[in-house]
């Protein structure tokens, strides 16, 4: 997969976590999709290391979207609890 392959899949896998997790979060469309972006190379290390399941670099592959989420619910989680404002 290209550079613009990652983008778009970040792009969409963090709206996808963004669906899942709704709520206030600062940073917007950039913010979603940098999270998404990174979520997509958390998920693939993550499935690699400790599920042993290398994902494939093939965009259609169900494998590399679930991983693309589930990277992108663990860093919005974790962006909520270090920079969410919880006093609101």
């Amino acid at each position: 997969m290209g550079i613009v392959s990652w983008i778009v899949l970040g792009l969409l896998a963090g709206l996808i976590a963004k669906v899942l997790l709704p709520g206030r979060d600062p940073g917007g469309l950039i913010g979603t999709t940098l999270i998404g972006v990174a979520g997509a190379f958390v998920g693939g290390w993550l499935s690699a290391k400790f599920l042993d399941k290398p994902i494939a670099n093939d965009f259609y592959d169900p494998a590399t979207w679930g991983s693309a989420i589930a990277g992108s619910l663990v860093l919005l989680i974790g962006y909520r609890i270090l920079f969410g404002n919880s006093r609101d």
